[in-house]
C-alpha cells in the first residue's frame, strides 16, 4: 500500500493525487473478503477463550469456596466403609 504523504524533501511526491483515490475502491475485492474472515476467526476466537478462561476461574472460585465450608462429617464421610479394607495395611 502507497503512503498518500508527500515527500517534500526530496521534490516529489510518494502516492497517488487525492483526486486519483476517488475513482479506484478502496480494497480490492479479495482483500476485503480476506479481511472479514480474519476479523470473523479474531472475533470467535476472542470469545472462545473469555469463555475459557470464565469457566477456570469458576471452578477454581467454586472448588475453594466448597473446601472453605467442609463441615466434620466431611473429614469422616467414609470412616465406616467396609469397602476399602485393604488400605493402610502395609501389604
Amino acid at each position: 500500500m502507497r503512503s498518500l504523504h508527500s515527500f517534500r524533501i526530496f521534490g516529489s511526491e510518494a502516492g497517488p493525487h487525492p483526486e486519483d483515490l476517488s475513482q479506484q475502491p478502496p480494497f480490492p475485492e479479495d482483500e476485503q473478503d480476506d479481511s472479514t474472515l480474519i476479523k470473523t476467526v479474531g472475533w470467535i476466537s476472542a470469545g472462545l477463550g473469555a469463555v475459557a478462561l470464565g469457566l477456570f476461574i469458576g471452578r477454581e472460585l467454586r472448588q475453594r469456596y466448597k473446601f472453605n465450608r467442609r463441615t466434620p462429617y466431611d473429614f469422616y464421610s467414609h470412616s465406616g466403609d467396609e469397602q476399602d479394607v485393604d488400605f493402610g495395611i502395609g501389604v
